[in-house]
């Protein structure tokens, strides 16, 4: 070593002039993330971002909406029914409390209190029962999202993972539940129970989580073969590590997109069991039974139906516009 110090002196070295390099030859340094190249692309998808927006303004006015005024959701009062929608300064948009003919039911009964989405046959609050039936929607909607990552991811991990006997029972049980209308099920509950928020949750807890389990199920057998999960597998890592480090993180993005259709769904559903009288029952608020009463006085009374069908309308085509973009953006095939 001391012979090489003399023959190169330290005083021969000298640091090489800095030479920017062409911007094509240069490295990136940023590293992008599934999640953060995910949502970088969700962002200009501007059909998501409205429905988005949409989601979380209807979340929150079904938490404050019911809290405007005085008024509960089955608080009766004769004098007030039918009354039309009425909102001091928005007149001109039709919210001036006259009914077809033009006459200011008000105005006429004497009433001084205003009702901006009216009142029903029984002189309840609709702005109020509107509010509180949406609560129930997005009720039944974290209710179908729990049972789908709970039950339905694990199951059809399980199914996937192992394969071979157990997949094949496993498999054989979900045929069974498919075979199920989730109708005749309501129907047996209200036989047992009651017409009901409590027939419609046990229905959901048997069936609602078929469809997440056979996506998860896909999903698994497809990622369980390849080379990555053999090379950990070959290195010595356990199944619990296979399928919480490496399985379950690559099947989040179709279990965010199947979540995200399950939602507006099961919103339908119970709308639809509501409207039929296999759902929730009067005096409660469901937006299924709004629409019911509105339909059976639509021609008189069209205001009835009008805001919850736009409320539910709106919740449908939120969700799916959210769900199209969460797809868009977690498909890598959809990358430019």
């Amino acid at each position: 070593m001391s012979v090489y110090k003399q023959k190169f002196p330290d005083e021969w070295f000298e640091p090489a002039p800095i030479v920017n390099q062409p911007k094509d030859e240069q490295t990136e340094t940023n590293h992008l993330s599934f999640w953060k190249d995910a949502w970088i692309r969700l962002r200009k998808n501007k059909g998501a971002l409205i429905g988005l927006a949409l989601i979380v303004l209807i979340m929150v006015m079904a938490l404050i909406g019911p809290y405007f005024n005085e008024y509960k959701y089955d608080q009766q009062n004769i004098q007030y029914s039918n009354l039309p929608p009425k909102i001091a300064g928005l007149e001109w948009l039709g919210f001036n409390g006259k009914d077809f003919n033009g006459v200011d039911q008000y105005a006429a009964r004497g009433v001084e209190e205003q009702f901006w989405f009216g009142t029903d046959q029984f002189g309840r609050d609709i702005w109020t029962r509107v509010w509180i039936g949406t609560r129930i929607s997005l009720y039944i909607a974290l209710l179908a999202a729990t049972l789908d990552l709970v039950f339905g991811v694990i199951y059809g991990g399980i199914s996937g993972f192992y394969g071979g006997r157990v997949d094949n029972i496993m498999q054989r049980i979900i045929e069974v539940l498919v075979g199920i209308p989730n109708l005749i099920l309501v129907i047996l509950f209200i036989l047992v129970l009651e017409p009901g928020i409590m027939s419609i949750t046990l229905a959901m807890v048997i069936t609602g989580w078929v469809g997440m389990a056979r996506v998860v199920r896909g999903q698994i057998l497809q990622l369980k073969g390849q080379e990555f999960i053999l090379a950990s597998r070959t290195l010595g890592a356990s199944n619990r590590k296979l399928f919480l480090d490496h399985l379950l993180p690559n099947t989040l993005g179709a279990i965010v997109i199947t979540l995200m259709f399950t939602i507006p769904t099961a919103i339908f559903s119970e709308a639809f069991l509501s409207f039929i009288g296999l759902g929730l029952q009067p005096p409660l608020a469901s937006l299924g039974i709004l629409i019911d009463d509105g339909y059976k006085s639509m021609k008189l009374f069209v205001y009835k139906m009008i805001f919850p069908a736009i409320v539910i309308s709106t919740i449908m085509v939120s969700f799916n516009l959210f769900a199209d973009g969460l797809r868009d953006a977690l498909d890598p095939k959809m990358r430019k």
